[in-house]
């Protein structure tokens, strides 16, 4: 399955409701343009974002005398992908990187952490994951599990060590076996904690100092948030908090199938100004894929 089948059969439970008001048969009345705002903002994608696409598409289908539901399926598609950012770097595939998963409980980041380790084997990466959720016996039981899947070595401590010191461990075994990709899990932390949240900008502080000391040369430390899809706005405060406290390099959207407002994404990236590195829409490994606008958008308006 593609890239572009896949996030189409992703998006599905998204695209539905856009797809309500696609189906007309006449001229665009001043009710399509109302439905549309609507829709858009009840899809998570923030009223601004909502009514500023609604109001750009409405000219533009005026300019360009767009009056069929495809032809403003295909301007609404790339209308909408031109508030991503586009990533600079890509920190799973140009390596040497340190990638640091960080968001709340339930994110999908340990799952997120074994899916990538086991592309990047396959993609003939020299890959090693750390264990740094120590609160968490399931978290790094779990990352065993992906790790013997991936066919990939995971460093982890005792249960309560200190997560800090387990990401120094972590870039000593990368270091030994001259890694170009090191992949580390960290506990779940509420936003809304100021004390989780200093303690978690340690760990991104001890974890650049060691990469910035490696044999091979300093590499290059990226601090990812993953989100759940499913959390819709709230996803976004977490976002604005993760990033003043940790500066963020990007972000990863998990369970984009299992939810109706795959807008969320836009809104984050939008007002973030931040990439989106990959987008979950699936259980298997395959269906964490690396992120498209331009695809994402075609199957969130449900464009072939």
């Amino acid at each position: 399955m593609g890239l572009f089948d896949a996030l189409s059969r992703g998006l599905k439970r998204s695209r539905e409701a856009l797809n309500e008001i696609f189906y007309f048969g006449g001229e665009v009345t001043e009710d399509f343009w109302e439905d549309l705002e609507d829709t858009l903002v009840m899809g998570d994608m923030g009223a601004e974002i909502s009514m500023q696409v609604t109001d750009d598409l409405r000219d533009l289908a005026a300019r360009q005398n767009l009056k069929t539901a495809p032809q403003l399926r295909a301007a609404l598609a790339d209308r909408l992908a031109e508030n991503f950012v586009k990533p600079e770097h890509d920190p799973f595939d140009e390596t040497p990187s340190c990638v640091l998963f960080v968001g709340i409980n339930g994110a999908g980041k340990t799952t997120t952490v074994g899916k990538i380790a086991c592309a990047a084997h396959e993609a003939g990466k020299n890959v090693v994951i750390g264990s740094a959720d120590t609160f968490r016996a399931a978290a790094i039981e779990q990352l065993d599990v992906w790790g013997q899947r991936a066919g990939v070595p995971v460093v982890k401590r005792d249960r309560g060590s200190d997560p800090a010191s387990v990401c120094y461990d972590v870039l000593d075994e990368a270091d030994r076996r001259t890694s170009d990709l090191v992949l580390i899990d960290t506990a779940g932390r509420l936003h809304t904690s100021p004390e989780l949240m200093r303690e978690l900008a340690k760990v991104v502080n001890v974890t650049r100092k060691r990469a910035s000391k490696c044999r091979a040369g300093a590499m290059p430390v990226y601090v990812v948030l993953v989100i759940d899809a499913a959390t819709g706005q709230n996803g976004l405060n977490q976002a604005l908090e993760f990033n003043d406290a940790l500066g963020l390099d990007g972000i990863i959207m998990t369970k984009l199938d299992g939810t109706a407002k795959g807008g969320i994404a836009m809104a984050v990236a939008s007002k973030l100004k931040l990439p989106i590195y990959r987008v979950g829409v699936g259980e298997h490994i395959e269906d964490l894929q690396p992120f498209d606008a331009h695809d994402f958008c075609r199957a969130l308006v449900g464009e072939e």
